[in-house]
């Protein structure tokens, strides 16, 4: 299909610019990842995904995080996927090992029974490993909710967050991840949510990788009859400004 040629080339004419425009040196790091598929034929299919994050160091050792998603999906000219969020985290160095953060973000996935969630939390981690090759963090904090459902309920409610993220460094450019991130409900035991994204990123050139990646979200408790497991397997461009 056409089309789904001109995307792509497209996206990778834009990253190009935008690399050679912000080549000097700066202080922000910003990295943008997008994943397009799009069929024709017997079978027509559109996945359009994108992720930006945006780093701004404060000072040596407090930083400011924004981080932007959206995913869509349509499937023989019928939507069959949409969500989008948002989130803001500040972080705090206290050693080279620990740190504290706090954040706030909201999201939609109408298609996993969420008209909005809004969260706000705090909480702190620490580096257990710090390479050369092998990185291993683990963070832990509590969160205010406000879910708003598909079906007209809402929920607020406190809730608990542990996160679990490692790295192997193949070199200084390739890397493997695992992430895992559990979000419980204290005022409802059996209502809890499990992310986990498993991802291996190799570079194309010094500021466009390839990334490969499975994203596992598992909410134990949802409303009516939506299933307890959504699933995403892709592949997207990554940049690296």
């Amino acid at each position: 299909m056409k089309g789904s040629r001109t995307v792509p080339a497209v996206v990778l004419v834009i990253l190009g610019a935008c690399a050679a425009v912000h080549a000097e040196e700066r202080k922000w790091h910003d990295e943008v990842e997008i994943t397009y598929v799009g069929t024709s034929g017997n079978t027509e299919v559109t996945t359009l995904a994108g992720k930006n994050t945006l780093t701004v160091p404060f000072s040596a050792n407090t930083k400011g995080t924004w981080k932007l998603g959206a995913l869509y999906g349509k499937s023989d000219g019928t939507k069959n996927a949409e969500s989008y969020g948002t989130e803001i985290r500040i972080d705090h160095s206290h050693t080279e090992r620990l740190y504290s953060f706090g954040y706030g973000g909201w999201s939609q996935n109408r298609f996993a029974g969420f008209d909005a969630r809004y969260y706000i939390g705090a909480g702190g981690g620490y580096r257990f490993v710090t390479g050369p090759k092998h990185f291993l963090l683990g963070e832990a904090g509590v969160t205010g909710n406000r879910e708003e459902y598909t079906d007209d309920t809402e929920n607020d409610f406190l809730g608990g967050r542990l996160y679990g993220k490692y790295e192997y460094h193949f070199n200084e450019k390739n890397r493997f991840t695992q992430d895992l991130e559990w979000l419980p409900d204290f005022h409802e035991f059996d209502d809890w949510k499990l992310n986990a994204e498993t991802a291996l990123l190799a570079a194309l050139n010094s500021w466009l990788s390839l990334k490969v990646g499975y994203l596992v979200q598992y909410n134990n408790r949802p409303i009516g009859n939506l299933k307890k497991t959504d699933t995403i397997l892709g592949v997207a461009l990554v940049a690296n400004f």
